[in-house]
């Protein structure tokens, strides 16, 4: 018991310092997920002092509980997927709720089969891929975990610019997704002028194919027709992809004040890969999040899970070599 509440105080102790210096790490979440798993594992061992039965239950519940939940949110995505193809365009962005769910479903049939068939090179197979899925899983959870926190984390320094980012237009039109970023804009804006402060709102994005204009200026009009002030809107419509957003908005902002400090809006599921791409692209500034249409978020998470594991390719290419060589080994 000792010793896991121990460890989980480090691991507690290197999350608060590295969040402490920058909030905007995936590796916090890293530190947050251990510093659970811990904690947890110190609460069992801290009860079976008091209570052994009540301990022993409380494992049983957790093994118990780990497939059922691996099968209900098989059967979540696969829902899910469904209920994308009908209101969304058919692209595989949005198939990718649907693809995961149907991956864990193939993945159990096929264990089932290979422990059915005993053939040692298809056990092997096995072993890889419940490994690298137990990894990948791990680091998704990390994800989920400090995505949640880190959006419930406010800022309360001051800021002068609040940055929208852009997310597409549908003709001139601003789509909900879009506009419901714009909303959270204008609400943090007008907050900071009941504070007696004036920070200028940033819309970013340029014209793309199907846009009749930048989509900057489109949002831009969307605020002014909901009471914004045209002269406190800057437009960046250069724009074209979260990079070019976060960059060119730097520029804009460092030339108007070279010491500024910003706040940047996005939908929820995007705000963490968000503040990540801030911090690489050395924006002064924290990310806050809009809400999201409930059957959208599931597949607009994992896309952003992915987007963040693209991103770091040879550590991620490194320890799934790691893991094949360690989980061949025992099959040969």
């Amino acid at each position: 018991m000792v010793i896991s509440f121990g460890i989980a105080g480090f691991w507690f102790l290197i999350f608060g310092v590295s969040f402490w210096r920058d909030r905007r790490l995936f590796k916090n979440g890293i530190f947050l997920v251990l510093t659970l798993m811990f904690a947890g594992l110190g609460v069992i061992f801290a009860v079976e002092t008091v209570s052994k039965p009540v301990a022993v239950a409380m494992v049983w519940a957790i093994v118990i509980a780990i497939p059922v939940a691996i099968a209900v949110l098989a059967v979540f995505l696969v829902v899910n997927g469904v209920t994308m193809l009908r209101r969304e365009r058919r692209r595989l962005s949005n198939l990718l709720s649907l693809i995961v769910g149907l991956g864990i479903i193939g993945f159990v049939i096929f264990s089932l089969l290979v422990q059915r068939i005993g053939w040692e090179p298809l056990a092997a197979v096995r072993s890889v891929l419940l490994g690298i899925l137990t990894y990948v899983s791990f680091l998704f959870l990390c994800f989920l975990v400090y995505a949640f926190f880190y959006s419930r984390v406010r800022s309360s320094r001051k800021v002068d610019f609040v940055v929208v980012l852009g997310s597409g237009l549908i003709g001139s039109r601003v789509p909900p997704l879009l506009a419901s970023r714009l909303d959270r804009a204008q609400q943090v804006y007008e907050r900071a002028l009941r504070k007696g402060r004036s920070p200028r709102i940033v819309t970013s994005g340029g014209q793309g194919p199907g846009e009749d204009l930048p989509e900057s200026h489109a949002m831009a009009a969307y605020l002014v027709e909901k009471g914004v002030r045209e002269d406190q809107i800057i437009l960046e419509d250069r724009s074209t992809t979260t990079w070019e957003n976060l960059t060119f908005s730097r520029d804009l902002m460092a030339e108007l004040r070279p010491e500024y400090r910003c706040l940047i809006v996005t939908n929820n599921f995007h705000a963490f890969r968000a503040a990540l791409t801030a911090r690489k692209a050395k924006v002064n500034g924290q990310v806050v999040g809009s809400p999201t249409a409930a059957y959208y978020w599931p597949t607009a998470t994992i896309r952003e899970f992915i987007a963040i594991l693209a991103g770091h390719p040879y550590i991620n290419g490194a320890a799934c070599l790691l893991i094949t060589m360690l989980a061949v080994v025992p099959h040969f």
